[in-house]
């Protein structure tokens, strides 16, 4: 019979992958999830180091989330949110607006992270007209930023293995220098950002940023100060400001939003997706304020927000969210804490070996110098002989795993991600 990885190399064309390497890289093929474990065909298990490309927050087949979705199935599956409207929807946006003290007031929904980055871009920049400044039509973003993959996501992103072959079809965003705690130039970053703003305030409707952490330039940190820096620019220059917490957000970096530890005011709009569903159902959010929203409200239909997908406010979606949220006030922030600290303590003695072992929250990342060529394929492939699903970015090496982080995971991890680093290195040199 012909293998799973075979019908798929054959019929499923596979995200971000150059398909031609699958024949030489066959895609694992998953059988099934459990915890922090996923089972392939052979009952082979690995650890899902990323959380299944950052959304799995509490571990595979997690019965509270399952059981939100199952009840809501019975009830109701979908109904489409334009003239009608339904509890978890607005449950979920009233509670994600406490969560703002109320600062973030309206939420819109949308499908995944890069359509909530179109949405925030297209009220931007639609709500400066309706109040009369349609010049205020330019966006910008941070060198090395990633917002997502289409085309207006995409001209606000900076990875140029993403953007390059679409470049011609891009809107020209403004690229400023990004902050990186391994060069200490936050200051720097944010005299750069003062100077692009004082030139040209008057055309820019906003500044995309993801808060503390650029995860696809290879999880880049820094400092919480310099988003109460960039919210201080933006408030003096009469700019939106957009977090992208799409990424970062849901508890990832010690915090439910990364933004609240900048203890700045709050943005103009935050970006959820990912995570807040779990790793159950796709879902994204664009919360926002009611300056933004108060620049829509009219009886003229052409001063409206006319965007909408069939599927917006997907119940079984927004279930599965307020599930997220109760295992939030429950407190799993306290939870993460003390994984973090698990996490720091078992990869500590690895600092010697790589650069630049940094941490935020749950997210863990060290850099290998003098990488061999094909380096993240190398250790993604190396790592599955030692039970770890991984992909690094690059030459990064990094982790954000599931909220199940006990001593013996910890220690596990650490070993596992250290014999791959043997395992890649000593197979360059042999």
């Amino acid at each position: 019979m012909t293998s799973l990885q075979d019908r798929s190399r054959t019929a499923v064309w596979h995200p971000c992958t150059q398909m031609a390497r699958l024949v030489d890289v066959p895609p694992l093929p998953i059988a099934r999830g459990e915890g922090p474990w996923l089972f392939d065909t052979d009952g082979n298990r690995y650890f899902d180091a990323n959380s299944s490309w950052w959304v799995n927050l509490f571990g595979h087949s997690d019965k509270p989330l399952h059981d939100a979705i199952k009840a809501q199935l019975d009830t109701l599956p979908h109904v489409m949110l334009a003239g009608c409207t339904h509890e978890p929807a607005v449950r979920l946006a009233e509670r994600l607006s406490a969560r703002t003290g109320g600062a973030l007031g309206h939420t819109f929904f949308g499908s995944d992270g890069a359509s909530a980055v179109e949405i925030a871009l297209k009220q931007s920049f639609h709500s400066w007209k309706n109040r009369g400044r349609p010049d205020k039509r330019e966006f910008v973003c941070l060198k090395n930023s990633y917002h997502g993959e289409t085309l207006g996501a995409l001209s606000v992103t900076d990875v140029q293995v993403f953007r390059d072959a679409y470049d011609p079809l891009l809107m020209r965003a403004h690229i400023v220098m990004s902050p990186d705690a391994r060069l200490g130039n936050e200051a720097e970053a944010l005299a750069a950002m003062r100077t692009l703003l004082a030139e040209r305030h008057d055309r820019i409707a906003c500044v995309i940023v993801e808060p503390l952490i650029q995860g696809a330039a290879g999880m880049v940190m820094y400092s919480p100060a310099y988003l109460k820096g960039l919210r201080e620019l933006t408030r003096e220059f009469g700019v939106h400001l957009i977090a992208d917490e799409i990424a970062v957000g849901c508890g990832r970096t010690g915090t439910f939003f990364a933004w609240e530890q900048s203890q700045a005011d709050w943005p103009d709009f935050v970006l959820l997706s990912k995570g807040i569903t779990g790793g159950t159902l796709p879902l994204s959010l664009v919360l926002t304020t009611d300056d933004v929203f108060a620049a829509f409200w009219s009886e003229d239909v052409t001063r409206g927000f006319l965007h909408s997908h069939s599927y917006t406010g997907n119940p079984l979606a927004c279930a599965a969210a307020n599930a997220v949220l109760d295992r939030f006030d429950a407190g799993q922030l306290d939870d993460n804490r003390q994984q973090a600290d698990r996490l720091a303590r078992a990869f500590a003695p690895l600092a010697s070996r790589v650069s630049h072992l940094r941490q935020r929250g749950m997210i863990l990342a060290f850099d290998v110098p003098e990488a061999p060529s094909r380096f993240a394929e190398r250790f993604h492939l190396a790592a599955r002989a030692h039970q770890l699903l991984i992909r690094p970015i690059g030459a990064t090496v990094y982790l954000m795993p599931p909220y199940l982080i006990d001593d013996a995971t910890a220690a596990f991890l650490a070993d596992a991600v250290a014999q791959t680093l043997n395992d890649v290195l000593n197979d360059v040199l042999a």
